[in-house]
């Protein structure tokens, strides 16, 4: 199997990326996220990869950070979701986020996700909550944050994809869904 990737990038869509390893170009599908780290570096990049074996097609994933690509291996044990799916999950909100959701049992935080309806997101949280664990730290409130900062920016007009993504570029630093939203405004007026 194939595991790890280092290469050059040489191009880069809007879901994938092609590396350069020796002469053989590598096709790698990735979340958002990682597609925005990698493309600031330019010229060697390294990704934890997952192989998707099918009847008609190899496909590549791959995950800056270990932890990801951990998780999305963990999303494929649920039934019904495959590597696309699982994909599209990590694309909503930042890996912590998901998983605080999960641990957290709160499914309606997942059904904010394009194609996953409310049954799927309830077996997702059924099938992972245990192997998760539970969150001491915190949970709910940061959630209920982003969500909240979230709907803000749906009632000012703006699609979830967009006030999703605005929110993933919102430093960490900034708490409160109001100075979220703020930051996110002037990060979609810059747009």
């Amino acid at each position: 199997m194939i595991s790890q990737l280092e290469g050059k990038i040489v191009f880069s869509g809007d879901r994938y990326v092609v590396i350069d390893v020796s002469g053989v170009g590598y096709k790698v599908n990735a979340t958002l996220e990682t597609l925005r780290k990698i493309n600031k570096e330019k010229s060697r990049v390294r990704l934890w990869t997952y192989l998707a074996v099918r009847e008609n097609a190899l496909d590549l994933y791959g995950f800056e950070e270990q932890g990801d690509l951990e998780f999305f291996e963990l999303l494929l044990t649920v039934s019904g979701i495959g590597p696309k799916s699982a994909l599209a999950i990590m694309n909503v909100a930042p890996t912590e986020s998901i998983r605080k959701a999960i641990s957290t049992g709160e499914a309606s935080y997942l059904t904010k996700i394009s194609g996953i309806g409310r049954k799927t997101s309830e077996k997702i949280v059924l099938e992972l909550r245990d192997k998760l664990g539970a969150w001491t730290d915190i949970g709910s409130p940061e959630l209920q944050e982003e969500s909240d900062a979230v709907l803000a920016l749906q009632s000012l007009g703006y699609s979830q994809n967009e006030a999703r993504n605005a929110l993933k570029k919102v430093p960490h630093e900034i708490s409160g869904a109001s100075l979220r939203v703020k930051e996110a405004l002037k990060i979609l007026g810059n747009a």
